[in-house]
């Protein structure tokens, strides 16, 4: 083995047991549903460099893997997060004081370091503007809370030990304020609505969360929406947390067969709703390209200050893609509204006129 592949070099990141009832499957297919953030090509780079063992052999990433395997992932660097970086990084702060600050994270930003992103994350651009945040409980600089890397908004930052436990307890204690925008696929009956539903790790999927209605598995989560605009095919709603769980508003949404648009992980970005004519089909893909990444921002933050006790409330506008996505969708609804309103008036002259 070269020096490239000499795994003396390297440290272990990843290793997962498959379960008894796993098929045959490809060693590269088997870690992109477990390691997040992890794309088919980079996989397939660490196999060719034998980065990548199965029970302590390296294999190539066309390798099947059966049920017992031990499939273990080797990089060049520790695994631990407490290689921070500090990295140069324009932050949107909306607030600070000597104890917090409120940032607007964008879209494509990871919040924290971690499952193959070692740089450029949120955390990394804090660290360089901020000398000695405090550490939560997972060794994570600042962080009182997280949101996806594709979902923009609003998140808090402790600069204090006391600010990150006040601020932690109040998450915890599910007494802080959190409002989504999303936009969803197909037109949701009722103008409000909960859902109830356990979340936890997809069995065959580990990267997806999924509902368990039974309550036998995962964390109890509870979502509340409201419809703010239809558009027909989507709607636009407001999704107000009462837990604060991972993937919470994507999984509930699809849930209750309501995918959040262009969320490619639960699998919207594919037409789920709407007609089957080629002009249809290229005016989606052409919102998916407006807003590429899943539709959901978080707008509105709100929690008790750690130092005043004062109420704290903040908001922030839907970025442009967001914006942009939401007018496509508006003008073709009103588009579509126009013709139907035609063809039934001019239906009715048609008739009259037989008549």
């Amino acid at each position: 083995m070269d020096q490239e592949t000499n795994l003396d070099d390297l440290y272990e990141h990843y290793s997962y047991r498959a379960d008894a009832g796993q098929e045959p499957l490809r060693v590269d297919k088997f870690l992109m549903n477990r390691i997040e953030n992890a794309s088919r090509n980079k996989i397939q780079q660490a196999a060719a460099a034998g980065h990548i063992q199965v029970n302590e052999q390296s294999v190539k990433s066309n390798y099947r893997i059966k049920a017992g395997d031990v499939v273990s992932v080797f990089l060049k660097h520790p695994p631990h997060e407490d290689l921070l970086v500090s990295e140069k990084m324009s932050l949107d702060i909306v607030f600070e004081d000597d104890y917090l600050l409120v940032v607007n994270k964008d879209a494509g930003i990871v919040v924290h370091p971690g499952h193959g992103n070692y740089s450029g994350t949120l955390i990394n651009g804090l660290i360089y503007h901020f000398d000695q945040l405090p550490k939560n409980r997972n060794n994570r600089p600042g962080l009182v809370h997280r949101i996806d890397k594709d979902t923009s908004g609003l998140l808090v930052v402790a600069k204090t030990d006391k600010a990150m436990a006040h601020l932690a307890q109040q998450f915890h204690d599910k007494t802080s304020d959190r409002q989504y925008m999303a936009l969803v696929w197909g037109d949701i009956n009722d103008e409000k609505g909960r859902v109830d539903g356990h979340l936890g790790r997809d069995p065959r999927n580990r990267l997806l969360m999924t509902v368990f209605p039974d309550g036998d598995q995962g964390k109890p989560a509870i979502t509340h929406y409201e419809v703010l605009e239809r558009f027909g095919y989507v709607t636009l709603i407001k999704c107000v947390l009462e837990t604060g769980r991972t993937h919470q508003i994507r999984a509930h949404m699809k849930y209750i067969g309501h995918t959040l648009f262009n969320d490619a992980r639960y699998g919207g970005d594919k037409i789920l709703k709407g007609t089957t004519f080629t002009k249809y089909k290229q005016f989606v893909d052409n919102s998916f390209k407006q807003l590429p990444r899943q539709a959901l921002h978080a707008q509105t933050l709100g929690f008790v200050h750690p130092e005043t006790n004062e109420k704290m409330s903040f908001e922030t506008p839907l970025p442009e893609d967001f914006r942009g996505a939401i007018e496509k969708w508006r003008n073709y609804s009103q588009h579509q509204n126009l013709n139907n309103y035609w063809e039934l008036y001019h239906g009715k002259e048609v008739l009259l006129a037989f008549l």
